[in-house]
């Protein structure tokens, strides 16, 4: 999986990229309507579980662990299609659909950032995971909040995501695999 993922960093770097943009139009106009808000996370899930999907295929065609990757990018493209399909239904339980998709996406991004510490001492992966469960946690405890501030909380997760992927990605564009 290292050898996969130093050889597509661009694809973390783009995950970041997407993620920051997604964090920019939180905080911009976080008094959106609750049903473009949800709309944009399913583009971004659509997004993210594409990538996911990619890496995780490329880690198999290597003969690497892809689980997490493919979990993750499963979990992405299902979650984008609840959105789109059924929009008015979503925006009642998206703040649960949000919460166990950090979760479990960010359970993926640890494991695949302990098995890098393991052969590299990569940690921005775990952080953006920890990050991802954090996020999911408190959408648990308070699935009360209002959009705006899911807005704002979304936007921080995304940036800080981001900024770690993008860093990770970077610091993964100068190894060389083994």
């Amino acid at each position: 999986m290292a050898r996969v993922l130093i050889g597509n960093w661009w694809a973390l770097a783009i995950r970041g990229v997407f993620a920051i943009i997604f964090a920019v139009i939180a905080f911009v106009w976080p008094g959106i309507t609750a049903t473009v808000l949800v709309l944009m996370f399913g583009a971004y899930t659509l997004v993210d579980g594409v990538f996911a999907l990619v890496a995780a295929l490329r880690a198999a065609r290597h003969h690497g662990r892809s689980g997490a990757l493919l979990l993750e990018g499963i979990l992405d493209l299902i979650i984008a299609g609840i959105v789109f399909f059924w929009p008015i239904e979503a925006l009642v339980a998206i703040i649960y659909f949000i919460a166990i998709w950090a979760v479990i996406s960010g359970i993926a991004l640890i494991a695949a950032g302990i098995a890098m510490i393991r052969t590299n001492g990569e940690w921005l992966l775990v952080l953006s995971g920890i990050i991802s469960v954090l996020l999911g946690i408190i959408l648990f405890v308070q699935p009360g909040a209002g959009v705006i501030a899911l807005s704002w909380w979304l936007g921080v997760y995304a940036l800080l995501f981001g900024i770690s992927l993008i860093g990770a990605a970077f610091r993964l564009r100068h190894w060389h695999p083994a």
